[in-house]
């Protein structure tokens, strides 16, 4: 029962998660111990959070997910987990991970509060509302991003949450997001408009289109903020580890065919971890020396 609930709260996608940790990086406190406590604690929540949302997204979507060449295999499509021990725990699990939020700071609790109110409407609406199902997605990484900050914020330091930041996150989001919904719709071809409506209203011409669009917004917004943003032009010297990462992420995308998951690729590609990790180095080196 354990095993088959840890697998229903996907431990693979808390990567996402990391997110939380940006704020911190970027706002220049990993040597804060309180800060530092504040995030891992938040990094977890979300962990518990996340999981929460798939499972009401798995619950809400069980019979079109059994008609998903992968998405069928998952624990409530699949029956090994049932709807109602699905419903207890998402219950428990939630309760735990909102009222655990509360009690790293306030504005860290809203931000889970917003999180969970958002995801759940998309599970239930927004996501069968063309363009919108893209975004409220997207605003998904954002608010983790923005949920991280709040975390650390703590008496007597000043943390600001720039415009920069935001850009940089959501155009990073919606590069992510449009590139695993091209995997879905080109994995499903014939058959996308009967596993969700909405793919109907996509093309991969379409979402190549938003692909292109993303990418060079996603670079640009970058590129501006090492160089006109508060870093005063020094995390430029950052700017070619993500352009590779962007260009390697595409090449997956288009070659391997693997976009479906990015949370797999990210694990599973040697050249991109090592890039990330790279980038994370020239971050850290370049802010504090």
């Amino acid at each position: 029962m354990v095993k088959v609930l840890f697998q229903a709260l996907r431990p693979k996608q808390w990567t996402k998660n990391l997110l939380i940790f940006a704020g911190i990086i970027f706002s220049q406190n990993l040597s804060n111990l309180h800060m530092v406590r504040n995030v891992a604690l938040a990094f977890v929540d979300f962990c518990l959070l996340s999981g929460v949302m798939y499972l009401i997204n798995d619950i809400k979507d069980r019979d079109t997910d059994r008609e998903h060449p992968e998405k069928r295999l998952r624990p409530i499509a699949s029956g090994a987990l049932s709807v109602q021990a699905a419903i207890v725990w998402a219950v428990v699990l939630s309760l735990i991970a909102l009222g655990g939020a509360f009690l790293i700071t306030v504005s860290f609790g809203i931000c889970a509060v917003v999180y969970v109110v958002l995801l759940t409407a998309y599970s239930f609406h927004l996501k069968h509302i063309v363009i919108l199902d893209i975004m409220v997605l997207s605003l998904g990484y954002v608010l983790r991003a923005v949920a991280g900050v709040a975390a650390i914020r703590i008496a007597s330091v000043e943390i600001v949450i720039t415009p920069w930041f935001i850009t940089c996150t959501l155009f990073l989001a919606l590069f992510i997001v449009i590139c695993k919904r091209r995997h879905e719709l080109v994995l499903l071809d014939n058959r996308a408009g009967s596993h969700r409506k909405v793919l109907q209203e996509y093309t991969p011409a379409f979402l190549d289109q938003m692909v292109a669009v993303t990418t060079s917004t996603t670079v640009i917004s970058y590129a501006l903020w090492t160089t006109l943003g508060q870093f005063k032009g020094h995390m430029v010297y950052t700017l070619p580890f993500v352009v590779y990462g962007i260009f390697r992420y595409l090449y997956i995308v288009y070659r391997k065919e693997e976009g479906g998951a990015p949370e797999i690729a990210l694990l599973r590609d040697r050249s991109l971890l090592i890039n990330i990790f790279l980038w994370l180095i020239a971050v850290v080196l370049l802010l504090n020396l």
